[in-house]
């Protein structure tokens, strides 16, 4: 669903100018370098595609998590062979983002070698768009399944607690001329990224997204952050979050069960689970083959017959690529509350605020 217009001024932003100034804020809060190189390039990269909920607007979250000691910034994730085509990294309460980077590094090579990769990830923190891991497995002419779980936001299937994590699935594979098949959803109706993104600009959230903490449905935002969110296709949408939590958390060796930490709370580690696979697609076929049944595929989708009202069909993934596109040309667009959240970080750092 479009975003409900903000009165709030906008601010069209030039992505290298912000990835530029992500990174100095990172490096300034003790990140190394080439972490911070990695961190702000995945949070731009959600930006560019228009998941604007896990972009550079998580910066001020994530520094709260370093000031407060929740997130160590310069933690270096360590990796452990288990069998020639299985590994775990121990994130040790690095960046999300620079365990899972590795992990899908990991993963890509021993595909080459053996036809599939794998690695679990524990001890890790929250690494923004699931997509970004999908495009580097992509870049290595792989196929990936990429799933991650996070802090209680959902109840269970006829529960009203909040127990399991809106935590997403994704997967991947290469295209030929057509586009790529990259799949990034939430169980949940919405992501809950949303919510905080309303709650920022001011806005007002559909109200089937969530409920209260009385168990009402609620277009308020903050009342929604108090309540929980709300499982697409009902005990569907429950079960795959449950599966997140199985291959995420409990095969990894990361919390579970409801016990990861929000990435909005500083108070602790996050204590995050990630599972990787990258599978080599000219397995059964040449590669050229395989391509060109995925442009069978894209064609099949994109030009079948529309349902009333309906100008257009896309492809998985295909909106996010055309709005990339759109906002590498135009800006990605910041409120201006959203604007001065980033100013304070700079300043906090002794930063060059972030240019118009």
């Amino acid at each position: 669903m479009a975003d409900q217009k903000t009165d709030q001024q906008m601010h069209n932003i030039n992505h290298t100018n912000l990835q530029e100034f992500v990174e100095r804020i990172l490096i300034a809060n003790n990140t190394p370098p080439p972490h911070a190189a990695i961190v702000s390039k995945c949070l731009v990269s959600a930006d560019l595609r228009g998941v604007d909920t896990h972009g550079s607007n998580r910066i001020p979250s994530y520094m709260e998590r370093i000031r407060q000691g929740a997130l160590n910034p310069s933690a270096e994730p360590t990796v452990t062979q288990a069998t020639p085509a299985v590994a775990q990294i121990d994130a040790h309460n690095g960046f999300g983002f620079v365990a899972a980077h590795e992990g899908m590094k990991r993963a890509i090579e021993m595909a080459q070698i053996y036809g599939i990769g794998m690695v679990s990830i524990k001890h890790s923190n929250h690494f923004g768009m699931s997509a970004w891991l999908v495009q580097q497995a992509l870049e290595g002419g792989m196929m990936s399944l990429v799933f991650t779980n996070s802090s209680p936001a959902l109840p269970v299937w006829g529960g009203k607690e909040k127990l399991m994590g809106v935590s997403p699935i994704a997967c991947g594979a290469p295209g030929g001329a057509g586009r790529p098949f990259i799949l990034d959803m939430a169980p949940s109706v919405a992501a809950r990224g949303k919510i905080y993104k309303a709650l920022r600009r001011g806005e007002k959230i559909p109200t089937d997204w969530a409920l209260d903490r009385d168990g009402a449905r609620t277009d308020d935002p903050a009342e929604a952050l108090q309540g929980v969110m709300l499982p697409m296709g009902g005990p569907k949408g429950s079960a795959l979050s449950i599966m997140m939590d199985v291959f995420s958390g409990v095969l990894s060796g990361s919390a579970f069960a409801g016990h990861v930490t929000n990435p909005y709370d500083p108070s602790k580690p996050a204590d995050v689970g990630h599972f990787l696979v990258a599978i080599k697609p000219d397995l059964f076929m040449t590669i050229e083959e395989f391509k060109g049944r995925m442009d069978y595929l894209y064609k099949r989708v994109v030009e079948s017959e529309r349902m009333a009202g309906v100008d257009q069909i896309y492809f998985p993934g295909e909106i996010e690529i055309i709005t990339e596109e759109k906002r590498r040309k135009e800006g990605i667009p910041f409120a201006a509350a959203e604007v001065e959240a980033l100013r304070k970080e700079a300043d906090l750092v002794n930063v060059e605020h972030l240019k118009l």
